[in-house]
């Protein structure tokens, strides 16, 4: 299955898909996602609440819990391993990205996102459902997960690619203050800034290969050697995988703390101001 996919396309094969609506938002901003589902959603969506899907043992927000707790927490959702399914959002976080990368790391292997997100599928006038969501019989079986995850500690002690940081590089340099309370500001030393944002057209879709390509190149990294994923919690650096994802690379790795943990450390080393 193609990685992104149309309205057009999800519309004429939604008997035989699961949608599932992984919206969210930053701290602080005022819209409710799960009232935003109940009030319009694509028919038969499943809901993924991005800042609920979370390891209780964990201090920063949302990070992926173990597998059995992860697999079972997919299962009591709905879904289903075995078929196929489309992730969506209607964020300008682009946080269908990372409800792509939570599937694929409990061991779906049949993944899309719909590009362009629901807004999208508004602007071309299809249909919408309210209410709660159905919630149907799911089936996650407990698997190893396929994506490696990389830790505070992994970046201590050097065991980790260069970092790619997704935040608005106001907030990468310092100048901008991080928008949890109790944040340093600046970067991972060595890190460098690929706003999510530069990967996406003005319309929220992707962009293509080539605006891909150039979007890494503008910033001076190959997408194609390994790279340490990270942003303000492991949302939008998800987006920058994606994107390695649809040039024809896996190299990427997701630092699923990102400044959320690292910022808050006071003991972490942190760099401000431009990349060197």
């Amino acid at each position: 299955m193609t990685p992104l996919v149309t309205p057009e396309w999800l519309d004429a094969n939604l008997d035989e898909v699961q949608p599932v609506d992984c919206t969210t938002f930053l701290p602080g901003t005022p819209r409710d996602a799960n009232a935003e589902f109940e009030a319009g959603h694509i028919p038969g969506a499943l809901r993924l609440d991005i800042k609920s899907f979370a390891d209780p043992d964990q201090a920063p927000p949302h990070m992926l819990p173990p597998a059995e707790l992860g697999c079972a927490m997919l299962e009591s959702l709905g879904l289903r391993r075995d078929k196929r399914i489309v992730c969506y959002d209607d964020s300008p976080l682009k946080t269908a990205a990372r409800g792509w990368f939570t599937m694929r790391h409990y061991g779906a292997r049949d993944v899309a996102i719909l590009d362009g997100g629901l807004a999208r599928w508004k602007a071309e006038g299809r249909d919408l459902e309210s209410g709660p969501a159905r919630v149907r019989s799911g089936l996650w079986p407990v698997g190893g997960p396929v994506h490696q995850i990389v830790t505070k500690a992994d970046l201590l002690a050097g065991r980790a690619a260069m970092v790619v940081d997704a935040r608005a590089y106001d907030r990468f340099t310092g100048d901008k203050p991080e928008p949890r309370a109790g944040m340093g500001s600046g970067h991972v030393p060595g890190a460098r800034s690929l706003p999510f944002g530069e990967l996406y057209d003005e319309d929220g879709t992707m962009k293509d290969e080539d605006g891909l390509r150039a979007a890494f190149a503008a910033r001076g990294i190959d997408p194609h050697a390994p790279f340490t994923a990270s942003c303000g919690s492991g949302v939008t650096a998800c987006s920058s995988l994606l994107a390695a994802y649809l040039l024809g690379s896996s190299e990427g790795r997701l630092y699923d703390g990102s400044w959320s943990e690292w910022g808050a450390d006071p003991d972490t080393p942190k760099e401000t101001g431009a990349p060197a």
